[in-house]
């Protein structure tokens, strides 16, 4: 289901070599990585997140639609034109 998890892992991996070759003093080596890990798994989980809700709201909004394909319209349409109709009154 999560097909952005790869792309995710391709970046932060990239970032991670370029410490490995770039940073020589391995306790900022170790931070930048530390970092860059947090980096990663906040994507993925906002990555979830956003997908989990376009889900949710793909679903409402074929629910909705199936709702309102149920609606009887000549039925509403019937029951708004007798408002609108003159009534008797008998004296």
């Amino acid at each position: 289901m999560f097909i952005f998890d790869p792309a995710i892992d391709s970046i932060y991996t990239s970032q991670k070599t370029m410490v490995k070759t770039f940073v020589q003093n391995e306790s900022i080596a170790d931070l930048m990585n530390k970092i860059i890990d947090m980096q990663s798994d906040y994507a993925k989980k906002a990555v979830k997140t956003t997908t989990e809700v376009a889900v949710v709201l793909s679903e409402e909004v074929v629910k909705s639609t199936k709702d309102l394909s149920k609606f009887d319209l000549s039925k509403f349409g019937e029951t708004f034109t007798k408002v609108f109709q003159p009534t008797t009154k008998s004296k």
